[in-house]
């Protein structure tokens, strides 16, 4: 046996990329809004193909750091964006379908999360941020609303009121969390909404939960959406 060490993995194309994007914005020379220089350059300075290239932007895409306009000529590079929910929803969502990861822990995290935002917003009179809930809340109640529509504003709802614990990593988590069960959120909500009174009793947590952090009350919100995340994941169950 030979007593040569084993020569080094070569680097994948995604990892040297994101390696000198770090690299850039850390030194000033790069900035967000930044775009790269096209495939054919970047083929060229990593020594790889074009086809690599595509594979490490699409990669970095999905990872929530590049972002690829879609008018975008043939030499024009991808856009340097900072989009960390989307890399984390992306992972969980794997995990949740390998059955690596338990929806009902998600949920656990979820309230967690919430709960430690519910406790920790500002005083009644600094929570500017509540407008974007107030105006959430008044379109979930508009008459007819299609329960796909209703979905998507339930989430950012409660992404809304994450917010206001002034955490950005505990917003991002939250963003994460609630896409990566978004499909199991959707069918507990078309169950509830298949029975008005259950749709009734689901927006009256909803105000009654804005309420509490409207007034201060930070305890109280909190056991709120503790008992209305878990009850939404009762009903799924």
């Amino acid at each position: 046996m030979s007593d040569a060490a084993d020569p080094p993995a070569p680097r994948r194309t995604y990892d040297a990329l994101l390696s000198d994007i770090e690299a850039g914005l850390g030194s000033g020379q790069l900035r967000l809004g930044d775009r790269l220089t096209g495939e054919r350059a970047l083929a060229e300075k990593y020594g790889i193909s074009r086809a690599s290239v595509r594979e490490a932007v699409r990669i970095l895409d999905v990872m929530g750091i590049l972002q690829v306009p879609t008018n975008a000529g043939p030499k024009s590079g991808p856009v340097i964006v900072s989009n960390p929910s989307l890399g984390f929803s992306a992972a969980l969502r794997f995990h949740l379908a390998a059955k690596r990861l338990p929806v009902a822990d998600i949920v656990e995290t979820r309230i967690l999360l919430e709960t430690w935002a519910a406790r920790n917003a500002p005083e009644r009179a600094e929570l500017a941020g509540l407008e974007e809930a107030r105006a959430l809340l008044e379109a979930m109640d508009a008459p007819g609303l299609d329960p796909e529509e209703f979905h998507g504003l339930d989430a950012r709802f409660h992404v809304a009121l994450s917010r206001l614990g002034g955490n950005a990593v505990v917003e991002t988590l939250m963003e994460a969390l609630g896409s990566s069960i978004s499909g199991y959120i959707r069918e507990a909500m078309e169950a509830a909404g298949g029975s008005p009174e259950v749709l009734d009793d689901l927006k009256s947590q909803h105000h009654a939960i804005f309420d509490a952090v409207r007034d201060g009350d930070r305890q109280a919100a909190a056991d709120m959406i503790q008992g209305h995340v878990s009850w939404l994941h009762d009903r799924a169950r």
